[in-house]
């Protein structure tokens, strides 16, 4: 496989989102769904769009470490780059702020969903799932602001390396 310049500076750009996990941050301010929604909307290869930010999330997270509910937070990863996938023909300022929303979501959702179905904490009623939802909440705010900068980043930051250079304009189908 042929890696072009576009490719390579995508690529470079998600792992570097995957790396400022490990730099000291406020809680739930993350860069995981920027980088999973920027790399299913411009990787031109859709099952490696899939896989480089499972991959960067992986390697960040030999450093981090892991837990028994990383399979739903790698889901919720796959959820949001199908989003960005969405988003390949229509590539502005309110499309990807809206994608940034509903991939923070879909993140909320999954990742929340799967504490309460994991047992232990919150009954496993209705009122169980509604109790798990309303107590992560203020750690949505932490999260759907750090969506909000590094889409913003990572989206905004890659507009201006492509007017630099053209050349770095990928051929998404």
């Amino acid at each position: 496989m042929k890696l072009s310049s576009a490719v390579i500076a995508i690529a470079g750009l998600v792992l570097a989102a995957a790396f400022l996990r490990l730099i000291p941050h406020p809680p739930n301010f993350a860069p995981i769904v920027a980088m999973a929604l920027f790399a299913g909307a411009y990787v031109p290869n859709r099952r490696w769009a899939v896989l480089l930010p499972l991959i960067a999330m992986l390697l960040s997270d030999l450093f981090l470490g892991f837990h028994s509910q990383m399979w739903m937070v790698y889901l919720s990863l796959v959820a949001v780059v199908a989003i960005g996938f969405m988003l390949r023909s229509r590539i502005g300022i309110t499309t990807v702020a809206v994608s940034t929303v509903g991939g923070s979501l879909a993140f909320f959702f999954i990742s929340n969903f799967a504490v309460w179905a994991a047992g232990g904490i919150y009954p496993l009623t209705g009122e169980g799932l509604v109790a798990c939802f309303v107590a992560a909440i203020p750690f949505y705010q932490n999260s759907l602001a750090g969506d909000l900068f590094y889409a913003s980043v990572l989206f905004g930051g890659y507009a201006l390396l492509t007017r630099m250079a053209p050349t770095l304009r990928p051929q998404v189908a």
